[in-house]
């Protein structure tokens, strides 16, 4: 038989003593001891409570050596967050709880923010600040309601403030950085967006590669009945909570908890003990409001009286990553309600010590977990303001509530005081048969309908011969005798709008893509020379808002009355967790008619010598969005800027040009027999489309310089440096159709546009392809005319902004830091020496920890002034810092650049270097922080990583983004050879970046984010 094991429990709280409770059941346990306990822990069969300095690493590792502890178990936060789990593991005592650097999801709240950022691990929107003026000044300007406040470091539970006014929110963000109510928890504040739900808590045992789900439990944090009151450490809890449901608890374990072990592992943080989420349940799904890295208070008193086998066996599991060996089972037949007794003036001042005079005796199915209560003398006494919690179980969650309400009535002592209400609301779900609706699961039928009312007079004003009916029934009719066809064929075309839809999302715009959805649509099915009878529409998102989708569908009317074709009917689709807040999509389908007897396309008819006609687009209108979007980055305009295109719009308001709607002016034509074929220059560009459209063994000769090619064209080839094929196989360049007539018509078809006031050109003939593999579509001085092109361009935002100003403003003094060989720094005097270059900015100071470093050697040969300042000459990392920080302002330093320079900078002195001090970190941010990057990007099995230039914040790589490079992970590479190629493209983005910064042309502002300038 084996030994009986012995455990060790960290805690004296009431989730300490549901822990010993549980684990005194395994019969693999002989002893438990807790440090310290409670007056309950102490009279558990098994227990003993012991006093240890458990902040004292080296004793508690000598006696639990000495105990032969098998299993330590940690229950609150703050001996994790200092590391007792690491030196317990380290020693070779195996402990349950994450690492210190793990834990920091619950003890840096800025650090979880950014960490569920960088996952996609769904949360509120947010900004964290040590400064009280910069946040409350984000409060009464952020574009959401920033009502949450929250000290980022640990407060015991009472760390939040959910503010119902800015006012409030403004008081508790002095109160927490100015007056230091939290203390070191509140020298940084996080600022949150109200989120509006229900809030609950998700629990999982890990093992940092597996995890197990515990049953979902709900916390009632306000003090008072009706969720009023002051927030508290937990008033009490039930379980299970019936508001997530088996498919959504899949859901958050998918999507929350596996993402998070996975990134924590990622980074070098495996997580090993219980994951704890808050989580909001909102329209567009569960968002994460805080990770805890421990087992919840009060939710483990309602959730380990559900648990059917060994609560141990779990636990040692998890320590040795081997979870799926011993996975909980639950009793899914019951429910727990736990009702926590305070003493008065909890959570504020309070009173210990007061005798508790009764309590009511347990039943198998009713426990009481001590909390703040001690022994004194024999004596059982308060010594806390959470003094205990009874809870109990049943089938019935209206029973256990009942039980653990009156039991919670019995406890005597002065001032005793507890919530009537745990459960309430659940109950009264229940009762009124809406535990669940279609509504509380994010899809609102009402709002929909209200949308069909406010659409249909926009689809009335869209009406035309031969419509039936109007919209809202299951079917659209359309009568072709009433449209005054006799013999007609049917021609459909169905498209979307891309990407595009992105920048229209991102710019606040909304109606032009509707008119893009039915240009798309109806410019395709003229290829058939067919009139566009009716269109129907699909609308997608996660949460509709019906302002966003009537602004939509407005533009859609619009382009039907543009096209000559009725809005028949259409799709609203509202779906949660499909799409992210604000996101939607599109789709359209336009039906049209031809008569059988019209002879269109005549494509066998095109001979040698036929005209290419090219009709003018009216822009990009809605293909290569993608490469648009990333181009627009690497510009660093924002949609909000003054265009660059000669215009008096913004870039968004140009790029977001509606699709020219041809139905209208060419139709005619088309019918007329004096044009042969007619191409749509969609998706493919040119060189797709025009092949589409010529028999085979033909092919057409195109002179780029007999044809307007619009100056955003020419600014996206120039900025992108993209080629010229990718530019024909992309973009229409300025030719939204193409047509083929014989030479005996072109000149009549050319009036007709005329007429019409279509501009056009004579851009190309028909040829005999040479060659099997000749090319079908040949363009000639392209290159010359997207230069003449770019002429037109604003010139401050070629080449990523002008020169001239560079030259009349002083150039910024620049200090770089290195500890090493410098080939980053050298990246830098490249550039700002090179005279073709004309920068903005001039490196005066080189500083370097190292006395050897080579890269001194580099900087004296380019003439800069070189320094060497030890970190082994000063007592700490502040007073070294301090040395450095007055060696660059005595230099007149203006700007900052950390290059390959190894110690890390206190808060102070990146607080006072705030957006003048760069850094250039091997990966692209935000994936992959810290050291060991390219081993990471390895181990992740992605096939693209690069480098990032950033501001540099408090938190390690967490600044603004300023460039970017990208470098692909080739099959065979090792951390060797990639980052050979990632110092490259370094060499590239580093010199890049200085030059923006320098010049003003990114400037940090106080909100986190850059504000780019042209000039």
């Amino acid at each position: 038989m084996p030994a009986m094991s012995k455990v060790l429990i960290v805690g004296c709280g009431g989730r300490e003593h549901a822990l010993a409770w549980a684990i005194k059941n395994s019969t693999r346990v002989g002893s438990i001891f807790v440090a310290p306990g409670n007056a309950g822990t102490d009279k558990l069969k098994k227990c003993t409570n012991i006093s240890l300095n458990i902040s004292d690493h080296e004793e508690l590792i000598r006696w639990c050596k000495e105990e032969e502890i098998d299993l330590v178990v940690v229950g609150p936060e703050v001996p994790l967050a200092e590391g007792l789990s690491d030196v317990l593991m380290q020693a070779g005592i195996p402990c349950f709880g994450p690492s210190a650097k793990a834990a920091m999801l619950e003890s840096s709240k800025s650090f979880a923010k950014s960490f569920m950022e960088r996952h996609g691990i769904p949360t509120a929107r947010w900004r964290s600040f040590t400064d009280c003026d910069e946040a409350v000044a984000h409060i009464c300007s952020a574009p959401y309601e920033a009502l949450v406040v929250k000290a980022s470091g640990l407060a015991a539970g009472k760390g939040v403030i959910v503010a119902r006014t800015k006012d409030e929110a403004c008081g508790a963000v002095r109160e927490i950085l100015q007056k230091r109510v939290f203390g070191k928890a509140g020298e940084t504040v996080v600022i949150e967006e109200l989120l509006e739900g229900e809030e609950v808590s998700c629990l999982a045992f890990s093992d940092s590669r597996s995890i197990c789900m515990m049953p979902p439990a709900q916390d009632h944090k306000r003090l008072l009945d009706a969720n009023l009151g002051p927030n508290t450490g937990g008033m009490g809890a039930y379980c299970p909570c019936s508001l997530v449901s088996d498919a959504e608890l899949k859901r958050i374990a998918r999507d929350v908890m596996q993402k998070t072990v996975d990134g924590m592992r990622s980074e070098g943080a495996p997580y090993v003990g219980v994951l704890y989420a808050g989580l909001m349940l909102t329209a567009d799904g569960a968002k994460v409001l805080e990770f805890n890295c421990r087992f919840g208070d009060p939710e483990t008193q309602v959730i380990l009286p559900l648990l059917k086998n060994d609560l141990y066996m779990t636990l040692r599991a998890c320590v040795a990553q081997k979870l799926p060996s011993a996975l909980p089972v639950w009793d899914h037949t019951l429910s727990a309600v736990g009702v926590v007794v305070v003493v008065n003036g909890y959570p504020g001042s309070y009173k210990k010590g007061i005798p508790i005079t009764d309590l009511p005796a347990t039943a198998s199915n009713t426990c009481i977990f001590h909390a703040g209560t001690s022994l004194v003398d024999g004596c059982l006494v308060t010594s806390g303001g959470r003094v205990l919690a009874v809870v109990t179980t049943s089938t019935s969650l209206s029973s256990a509530s009942k039980t653990a309400n009156w039991m919670a009535g019995e406890v005597k002592f002065q001032g005793a005081f507890f919530r009537r209400d745990i459960s309430a609301k659940a109950l009264q779900r229940s009762a009124t048969g809406s535990k669940m609706s279609y509504k509380s699961c994010g899809v609102d039928i009402g709002a929909g309908d209200a949308l069909v009312e406010g659409i249909k007079p926009l689809s009335l004003a869209t009406a035309r011969a031969g419509c039936v009916g109007s919209i809202g029934g299951f079917a659209g009719l359309f009568d072709l005798a009433a449209a005054g066809y006799s013999d007609a064929l049917l021609v459909s075309g169905t498209d979307g709008v891309g990407t595009k839809l992105k920048v229209a999302q991102d710019c606040g715009i909304h109606t032009s893509v509707g008119i893009d959805l039915v240009a798309m649509c109806v410019n395709d099915v003229l290829a058939s020379a067919a009139e566009p009878l009716f269109f129907l529409d699909y609308f997608a998102c996660g949460a509709l808002d019906g302002s966003v989708t009537l602004e939509v569908i407005s533009g859609v009317t619009r382009g039907c009355q543009l096209a000559g074709c009725a809005l028949l009917g259409g799709e609203t689709a509202e779906m949660p967790g499909m799409y992210r807040a604000g996101e939607y999509d599109l789709a359209g389908f336009a039906v049209g008619a031809v008569e059988r007897r019209q002879n269109f396309p005549q494509i066998a008819d095109i001979s040698e010598g036929d005209v290419v006609i090219g009709v003018a687009s009216s822009g990009l209108h809605s293909n290569g969005f993608s490469m648009v979007r990333t181009i627009v980055e690497m510009s660093h305009l924002s949609y909000s800027d003054a265009s660059p295109f000669g215009t008096s719009c913004t870039l968004g308001d140009d790029l977001l040009t509606p699709t020219k709607i041809y139905s209208k002016s060419l139709l005619p034509v088309l019918r007329s027999g004096r044009v042969r074929a007619y191409a749509h220059i969609t998706g493919g560009g040119l060189l797709g489309n025009i092949p589409r459209i010529l028999p085979q063994g033909f092919a057409v000769l195109l002179n780029a310089s007999l044809w307007q090619i619009p100056p955003v064209f020419a600014w996206l080839q120039h900025i992108g440096e993209v080629g010229e094929e990718e530019m024909l196989k992309t973009f229409n360049l300025g030719v939204g159709v193409v047509l083929i007539s014989s030479a005996l018509h072109a000149d009549s078809v050319f009036a007709h546009l005329a007429q019409q006031g279509e501009a056009a050109w004579r851009i190309g003939t028909v040829v005999l392809q040479q060659g099997d593999a000749g090319s079908v579509v040949q363009v000639a001085n392209l290159g010359e005319s997207l230069r003449k092109s770019l002429q037109l361009c604003d010139v401050a935002s070629l080449n990523g902004g002008p020169r001239a100003k560079s030259q009349q403003r002083p150039r910024t003094k620049v200090g770089v830091l290195i500890s090493g060989t410098g080939t980053n720094l050298q990246a830098l005097i490249d550039h700002t020496q090179a005279p073709s270059n004309n920068s903005a900015a001039a490196i005066s100071l080189v500083i370097s920890n190292v006395e050897s470093a080579p890269g001194l050697d580099r900087a004296k040969k380019a003439g800069i002034s070189t320094l060497v300042i030890s970190h082994k000459g000063f007592k700490s990392r502040l007073e070294f810092d301090v040395a450095v920080d007055r060696a660059l302002r005595a230099a007149g330093v203006e700007l900052v650049c950390l290059a390959g320079f190894m110690r890390i900078l206190t808060g102070d002195f990146v607080r006072k270097w705030h957006g003048h001090l760069i850094n250039v970190h091997p990966s692209l941010l935000p994936s992959f922080k810290g050291m060991n990057a390219h081993q990471l990007a390895l181990d992740a099995g992605v096939r693209l990583t690069g480098c990032s230039v950033h501001f540099v914040e408090e938190e390690v790589d967490a600044g603004a983004i300023i460039v970017q490079e990208a470098v692909p992970i080739l099959h065979g590479d090792d951390v060797e050879k990639l980052s050979e190629r990632v110092k490259t493209a370094e060499h590239v983005a580093f010199p890049r970046a200085l030059e923006l910064v320098a010049s003003r042309r990114a400037v940090l502002h106080d909100d986190g984010k850059i504000h780019w300038s042209n000039s």
